[in-house]
C-alpha cells in the first residue's frame, strides 16, 4: 500500500486531528451490546457489529478507543464499516463508564489497565474458537495494547494488532497537553472527564476514598492534575508521576512477541513522533510507521471534499498480509 500523503489542504498537525473529529459522516451502524460482567462486580459494554456465530471462522478485530472515546467516535464506526467489507467481525471494548453508561465501582480506567481487556479477550478465545483474534488500540487504547501485548509475550491469543498515535510516554504527553494550541484538545478532554467523575459522585464518596471532593474536581484545568488527583490515586498509584511512569509502553516494546504495527506521525500533537524508539531498539516483530504528517489520528489523505481515511486500509493491509504468512 502506499505511504501516507495528507490531503491537499490538510496538512497542518491540527487540521489532521480536527476534520474527522468535526466533518466526518459515517452511516448509521447497528451494534449488537453485550454487557461483559467482570470479577470485581463491574461491567463493560463491548460493542459488535455484525457479531459472528460461535461456530464461525471469521476473523474478529477488537478495539479499543482512545480518552474518551466511545462507539460514537467517528473513527471507530468507519474503522468498523471498513473491517466488514473487509471481511472481519469487530467488537468495541469500552473501558470502564465510557458507553454512556456509568459502571458500577468506584474506579475508571486508565492507560496502562490491561486486566479488562485480557478477561474480554479470553472470553472471545472460548466463545469463537475457530477465529483469529485481531486488535486495534487508539491512542490510550494503544497504549494499553501495547503494554498488553508485552504482558502476554509468548502467550498472546492475537495474531496481530496494531497500535495508532499511541501515547507511549505519558508524562511527555501531559506535559505537551499544557502548551500552545495542545490545550484546546486538554480542555476537551478534561470537560468529558470532569463531567463523568462528578457524575460518579452521586454514587461514591471520594472523599472517603481518596481524600477527593467534588469542588476540587471543579477547579482541576490540566488532565495531569485529574490524574494526580483521581486517576493515580484511584488505581493505587501514588501520584501522576508513578502512574505514568508504571503505564508507559514504551519500555515494554521489547517484551512485545505478537506481530504489530505502530504507527505515528511525525507532527502527532500529543506526543511528537521524536520520543518514539529507534528501529534498532525494537523486536523484529514490530513494524513502527512514522509518515511526516497525520496529526492525532488523523491521517486523511485525498482532498478535503473528498477524503480518504488512510488508516483503515493500511491496518486492513497489514492484517491481511499477517494472515497470508501464518
Amino acid at each position: 500500500m502506499q505511504s501516507f500523503k495528507a490531503a491537499i489542504g490538510l496538512n497542518n498537525r491540527h487540521l489532521q486531528t480536527l476534520y474527522p473529529t468535526l466533518f466526518r459522516k459515517c452511516p448509521s451502524i447497528t451494534f449488537k451490546v453485550e454487557q461483559f460482567e467482570l470479577a470485581d462486580g463491574d461491567f463493560i459494554d463491548c460493542h459488535w457489529y455484525q457479531k459472528p456465530s460461535k461456530e464461525s471462522k471469521r476473523a474478529i478485530v477488537i478495539l479499543f478507543h482512545g480518552l474518551a472515546g466511545s462507539y460514537q467516535s467517528p473513527y471507530i464506526q468507519g474503522m468498523m464499516q471498513h473491517l466488514h467489507k473487509s471481511g472481519y467481525a469487530s467488537v468495541l471494548m469500552h473501558f470502564r463508564g465510557c458507553s454512556n453508561r456509568p459502571n458500577k465501582t468506584a474506579r475508571a480506567y486508565h492507560s496502562g489497565d490491561t486486566a479488562d481487556a485480557k478477561a474480554w479477550i479470553a472470553q472471545l478465545k472460548t466463545n469463537f474458537p475457530n477465529s483469529s483474534l485481531y486488535a486495534v488500540g487508539y491512542s490510550l487504547g494503544g497504549n494499553m495494547l501495547l503494554k498488553l501485548l508485552a504482558e502476554y509475550g509468548a502467550t498472546s491469543p492475537l495474531s496481530a494488532a496494531v497500535a495508532v498515535s499511541a501515547p507511549i510516554q505519558l508524562a511527555c504527553c501531559a506535559a505537551t497537553m499544557q502548551r500552545g494550541f495542545a490545550r484546546v484538545y486538554q480542555q476537551y478532554l478534561l470537560r468529558a472527564l470532569k463531567k463523568s467523575l462528578l457524575n460518579k459522585f452521586l454514587s461514591h464518596d471520594y472523599y472517603s476514598l481518596i481524600d477527593l471532593q467534588a469542588h476540587d474536581v471543579k477547579k482541576i484545568n490540566s488532565i495531569e492534575q485529574f490524574d494526580d488527583l483521581f486517576t493515580a490515586r484511584i488505581h493505587g498509584f501514588n501520584n501522576a508521576e508513578d502512574y505514568y511512569e508504571k503505564s508507559s509502553a514504551k519500555q515494554y516494546l521489547p517484551l512485545i512477541q505478537c506481530d504489530t504495527l505502530m504507527i505515528h506521525a511525525m507532527d502527532d500533537p500529543f506526543m511528537s513522533g521524536h520520543l518514539l524508539p529507534q528501529l534498532n531498539d525494537l523486536p523484529n516483530n514490530i513494524l513502527l510507521e512514522t509518515p511526516d504528517n497525520g496529526g492525532h489520528l488523523g491521517f486523511v489523505s485525498g482532498s478535503v471534499f473528498k477524503p480518504n481515511y488512510w488508516l483503515e486500509q493500511r491496518i486492513t493491509d497489514y492484517f491481511e498480509h499477517q494472515k497470508s504468512d501464518q
